[in-house]
């Protein structure tokens, strides 16, 4: 009797640890579907696990989101003292430093940061700064980071510049995230050509604001304009069979006295709708 019990318990022991569930990343998402849902067979699985992130994650990678409506300034700063000198600043931290360092009087009178507020406090960091004006071209020779002034839908605003390429102006917007203006466009909204740079040793730079694939996935006015009043390229009732295919079938009897099938049995595809409450 006790040689049963013991072999239960160690049965049990391994059973349970054999199948204990590991740890789920919290960007996993485990399905499992049937292929064909009209096949009466199982076994015909598929699953697999799909790490996915939340769309802002992506928006703002890389950028400091400004807490407040008037504090794209500090937002801006500290985005580029993170992403490309190498900080680990909060924007609090940098907001507290612009407050202590700059024209304390002047940014309540006003509720915003300037470029000698940002100058101020960069160098109690020990770096050198400074704002400069120039052309579209001396923007682009710099091949760093810098915060630029822009006037945007009748506000002023600060926002990062990252990079140009194919005739397209990147930025860092502390409010709405990674974003890309034309270059003719940039230059219209671009305030007094004005650009603010942080001078760090080569060795020293960072490089997370540089750009990434995901940057350059964006469609044009241009081709949102084109499409939109393009015409439907397939018919309903091509679009129709395709949906069916999709959908699963089942047998009904036919209610329709008008119909040359009524009262007998005929497939029906079932679809999902979704709309919004």
């Amino acid at each position: 009797m006790i040689e049963i019990t013991l072999g239960s318990a160690i049965i049990y022991y391994f059973a349970s640890h054999a199948l204990e569930n590991k740890k789920k990343p919290p960007e996993a998402v485990y399905y499992s579907e049937v292929l064909d849902s009209r096949d009466p067979s199982f076994a015909r699985n598929h699953s697999e696990v799909v790490m996915i992130k939340p769309a802002l994650e992506n928006q703002f990678r890389g950028i400091v989101r400004q807490a407040y409506d008037y504090s794209c300034g500090s937002a801006a700063l500290t985005t580029v003292l993170n992403g490309f000198v190498g900080t680990q600043l909060s924007e609090l931290q940098t907001m507290e430093g612009l407050l202590k360092f700059g024209e304390y009087n002047r940014i309540i009178e006003r509720r915003s940061f300037s470029l000698l507020d940002m100058k101020r406090f960069v160098t109690a960091l020990g770096y050198e700064s400074g704002g400069y004006k120039g052309e579209f071209e001396d923007l682009i020779k710099q091949n760093q980071p810098a915060i630029v002034p822009i006037n945007y839908a009748g506000f002023k605003h600060f926002v990062v510049y990252k990079a140009y390429k194919d005739g397209r102006v990147y930025v860092a917007d502390p409010a709405l995230g990674n974003i890309s203006f034309d270059q003719s466009r940039f230059q219209e909204i671009w305030e007094n050509n004005t650009m603010f740079l942080i001078n760090v040793p080569q060795e020293q730079q960072k490089n997370l604001l540089a750009l990434q694939e995901a940057d350059l996935r964006h469609v044009d006015d241009a081709t949102i304009n084109r499409y939109a009043i393009v015409e439907v390229q397939n018919s309903p009732e091509f679009m129709n069979k395709i949906a069916d295919r999709a959908s699963t079938m089942r047998k009904v009897i036919d209610t329709g006295p008008n119909s040359p099938t009524y009262n007998q049995p005929i497939n029906t595809f079932m679809r999902l709708y979704y709309k919004r409450k």
